[in-house]
């Protein structure tokens, strides 16, 4: 795959991305926390979840992809739509019609949602510094790949089989994404592409309710 960008213009749009848009990664990640500690309470709160999560994929459609990426690669118009289209698939599904619920319980779903939650937040800018991708020519919290992890991450939680259809674009963008990052040295990114296999293979293989909810 031939990317009509080089590392030094891929990593540029996040510095001026970084730059612009500060201090809205740090706010967006306490958003995303707030969504974990709604999933964490007695109740499930599906609609304040699903909404977060449709704003999150708002945001890197239209902020980081439209406003940002777009200045070095064409493709990134059409990567702002499909992650419009994600963030309406959440406030549909989710939001008007309540048929997604967040509740972490233990188990191989639940465990694996905390990795990738925890990859997304720490383990992602972790490995970026180490790697050599420092603030602000990196990726923060709201940008497309740590996105796509949280959001595995948080349907892992849910507590009622998951359509494919509502995956369906974050699997896409982690096949993308991983395939751009390889050819950049965008290592961190490995996690990307195992969020992506083993978020929808769980959720595919998944019974239509967890134990509890069954209950």
């Amino acid at each position: 795959m031939n990317l009509p960008f080089t590392l030094e213009q891929f990593l540029g749009v996040f510095r001026a991305y970084n730059n612009s848009v500060w201090p809205a990664p740090m706010l967006l990640l306490l958003l995303a926390l707030g969504a974990v500690a709604l999933s964490c309470r007695p109740k499930v709160p599906s609609r304040a979840v699903s909404a977060i999560l449709g704003f999150l994929w708002f945001w890197t459609g239209i902020v980081y992809h439209l406003m940002f990426f777009s200045a070095i690669n064409s493709a990134a118009l059409l990567f702002g739509a499909l992650c419009i289209a994600q963030g309406a698939i959440f406030l549909v599904v989710g939001v008007w019609r309540s048929e997604l619920s967040f509740h972490f319980e233990r188990g191989l779903n639940g465990y694996t949602g905390i990795v990738l939650i925890a990859y997304a937040f720490a383990v992602y800018p972790f490995l970026g510094y180490l790697l050599g991708h420092m603030y602000p020519f990196s990726p923060t919290f709201g940008a497309p790949c740590p996105t796509t992890i949280f959001t595995f991450g948080l349907l892992l939680w849910t507590v009622k089989k998951v359509k494919f259809w509502v995956f369906l674009i974050p699997l896409l963008w982690s096949l993308i994404g991983f395939g751009a990052a390889l050819k950049l040295g965008m290592f961190e990114d490995v996690g990307l592409l195992l969020a992506g296999l083993v978020g929808a293979i769980l959720l595919i293989r998944r019974k239509s309710a967890t134990p509890q909810a069954a209950a």
